[in-house]
């Protein structure tokens, strides 16, 4: 009897045009079934935005044995709702969201639709993976990623992850790896964040822009120094965003402190 292959789905936030998404599904096609569902234009910087004022529209591009290619009108999340309650109508065994055309380490997690797609199966239940690379470059190079994407799917699909646990892997730069680090998210914040692009006589036109500015660059626990010296950074995220620690403080300043 022929067994089940897992099922897996596929986004980004690149568009389903990227060099970054068609190398992923050639690294994950040997582990299971694959359904794509992307965004059709650049979603980058959406982080996990919903098309909430207007309709999305899907429609498949391409199905092969093992494959099925859906591109979606929407953002990555949208990509993630559409897929588990329309297109499969259930969840898959495994969500993988990339290769992203540059790093989202550090609190730039909080900005990228390839987390935010990450996040959203993970909201769903189902193990996630978000992989980013430091390279912007439409013609980068993703062949030095294969082993570590195969190791860490193989994993995920044999172990699954911690209940609102994803994964955020980035890899640095240069291929030659030193190894790999689990890390904690690196802190800071984006500076010098516009650049002026006067239209029309208008001089209130701007581009975002800016420099991450890292609050404890020395900080070895963090996925910034790890791709800063040549490590891959896997960083696991959680859902629950509470603060614990100011739980008890927060309480006693306002009296309520049972």
């Amino acid at each position: 009897m022929k067994m089940k292959r897992p099922l897996i789905l596929v986004s980004n936030d690149d568009s389903v045009n990227a060099k970054g998404i068609k190398e992923l599904i050639n690294f994950v096609r040997p582990f299971g079934d694959v359904v794509v569902v992307a965004p059709d234009f650049h979603q980058s910087g959406m982080g996990c935005a919903l098309s909430a004022s207007v309709p999305i529209h899907y429609r498949e591009v391409h199905k092969e044995e093992g494959l099925v290619i859906y591109v979606c009108s929407g953002t990555p999340t949208d990509c993630i709702k559409l897929a588990k309650n329309e297109i499969l109508k259930g969840l898959p065994d495994l969500i993988v969201s990339g290769i992203n055309h540059g790093d989202n380490s550090a609190v730039n997690a909080h900005y990228s639709g390839t987390m935010g797609a990450a996040i959203e199966g993970c909201i769903s239940g189902v193990p996630s993976i978000a992989f980013s690379l430091c390279d912007h470059a439409e013609d980068a190079n993703f062949t030095p990623l294969k082993e570590i994407i195969q190791q860490l799917v193989k994993l995920v699909l044999a172990e699954g992850l911690p209940q609102w646990t994803c994964l955020n892997v980035n890899f640095p730069f240069e291929p030659d790896y030193k190894g790999i680090k689990v890390c904690e998210q690196a802190m800071g914040r984006w500076v010098n964040e516009l650049d002026p692009c006067p239209r029309l006589g208008d001089p209130n036109y701007f581009w975002l822009s800016g420099n991450f500015q890292a609050d404890d660059p020395n900080n070895e626990k963090s996925d910034f120094w790890a791709l800063q010296n040549g490590y891959v950074a896997i960083t696991p995220i959680s859902v629950d965003v509470t603060s614990y620690n100011y739980i008890e403080t927060l309480n006693e300043l306002l009296n309520t402190k049972e």
